[in-house]
């Protein structure tokens, strides 16, 4: 689902990117990868918090000793980081879409999506716990 988030984000962030600089004008397909780009964040966030309140070892683990927590760079991650950073890069996501949806002409609508969404994305990024960190995992998971 990662890779669906980040090829939506990356869809209209470009959109709104190339049309703010081409000087376009928005359009009914640019309005629709902004609703992809956020329907598909919500259902990732939302099934996130999922696995984070019900089904996650980590966070079970943290929940019974929050002193560990701090001590803990994999559980402070899972605990904190990592859904603090979902949190604000979905909260970015949507003031992005409202503030398109709500600007007065063309010109601001690419502005505030490519403001919004280029914030949301670099949370986004930095959210996703790559192989390469301390607390990372596969790119691909095979079942």
């Amino acid at each position: 689902m990662r890779w669906l988030v980040i090829i939506a984000a990356a869809v209209a962030f470009g959109r709104a990117l190339s049309g703010l600089l081409g000087k376009k004008t928005w359009s009914a397909l640019d309005d629709q990868w902004d609703r992809i780009f956020l329907d598909v964040l919500d259902i990732q966030v939302a099934a996130g918090g999922i696995l984070y309140f019900f089904a996650s070892p980590i966070t079970a683990a943290a929940f019974r000793n929050l002193g560990v927590v701090a001590q803990n760079p994999a559980l402070r991650y899972f605990t904190l980081d990592h859904v603090l950073m979902a949190i604000l890069a979905m909260m970015a996501a949507h003031i992005g879409r409202n503030r398109s949806r709500n600007a007065a002409d063309d010109r601001k609508k690419f502005q505030q999506a490519a403001v919004w969404y280029g914030l949301a994305i670099a949370l986004i990024l930095l959210a996703i716990p790559w192989p390469f960190l301390a607390v990372g995992r596969p790119l691909l998971r095979w079942g």
